[in-house]
């Protein structure tokens, strides 16, 4: 199998990129052709967020080619379709074969995260130096999560503190709502750690799915819904791992729902928000920093 490199500047790299797709491309990447030296551009939004950007002042485009595809004819129909806008100069290379879903696995161990729980990739089940999960004695929590086949697999910071969180201060038997559910990771936490009922919501329907079969997957019982199907009530502890503007414009609903004297917990906001963000929860009450964690933190509040 073959790759093809080309360059093009900035306001060509979107369009050559969908011909060469529509051309027929197996894939197609971009990248700063400047990376790696003291040109390098940095490239990002806020957390989460597309950047309004999508492309460099010099981007290297990588193709991977069908078999027997001329890599010509290729430019040429893409040529066509965008109409051009890239360096005249380009070069294929040879990509060795590969075992891509052993590599992958290679690059996702087991996670320990505070002192009992660990997230574990399916691969790493059968693993001797994996602690077993032994829920009875209040030993490791173990939870089962393959990374890439859902949204929140525990390796983020925002994740880190909301699992810390929940091992260090969830009450027993308590009443759990997740909000943003994602891959469900941590209304499966919630329910391995000893919560009574976890209700888990998001706005993607595939990620209600995801959550379902996590919760199977670790035998715990989680309800997974959208929005609309949230029954009326209240919760003992209401969790949101979101992002800052939704957790602002989410502020009502989500300070209503925690019952009196229980406990709200949000992440995916950063250090520099957290402020405003307490602020939007000021009329219901009190947020403060409960921990950090690499430029992130977990806001805390309880409900009088």
């Amino acid at each position: 199998m073959r790759e093809l490199v080309l360059h093009c500047p900035q306001a060509h790299a979107e369009a050559l990129s969908d011909a060469l797709l529509q051309a027929g491309a197996l894939s197609v990447s971009v990248e700063d052709a400047d990376g790696d030296t003291q040109a390098e551009q940095p490239l990002y939004g806020e957390p989460g967020l597309e950047p309004e950007v999508q492309a460099w002042q010099r981007n290297r485009v990588v193709v991977l080619l069908p078999d027997g595809q001329d890599p010509e004819q290729l430019l040429a129909q893409a040529d066509a379709l965008a109409g051009s806008g890239r360096e005249a100069d380009w070069h294929t290379r040879e990509v060795p074969d590969a075992d891509w879903v052993r590599l992958t696995q290679s690059q996702f161990g087991p996670i320990p995260i505070g002192e009992r729980i660990w997230i574990v990739p399916s691969w790493h089940r059968e693993d001797p130096e994996v602690p077993a999960g032994d829920r009875a004695d209040d030993g490791i929590v173990r939870i089962e999560l393959d990374p890439g086949l859902a949204f929140g697999t525990g390796s983020h910071p925002t994740t880190h503190l909301c699992l810390q969180w929940l091992e260090a201060c969830l009450p027993s038997d308590a009443t759990v709502l997740d909000y943003g559910c994602g891959s469900g990771i941590l209304a499966i936490a919630a329910s391995l750690l000893g919560a009574s009922r976890t209700d888990a919501v998001d706005i993607d329907e595939q990620a209600v799915l995801a959550t379902g079969f996590n919760a199977q997957t670790n035998h715990v019982h989680v309800n997974a819904m959208l929005p609309d199907a949230l029954a009326d009530g209240q919760y003992r502890v209401v969790v949101a791992n979101i992002l800052s503007s939704p957790l602002k414009v989410l502020a009502p609903m989500l300070a209503n729902r925690v019952a009196p004297g229980g406990d709200l917990v949000l992440s995916g906001v950063l250090e520099r928000q957290a402020d405003e963000v307490a602020q939007a929860y000021a009329p219901w009450l009190t947020m403060q920093v409960w921990r950090s964690r690499d430029g992130w933190v977990c806001l805390h509040g309880r409900r009088d």
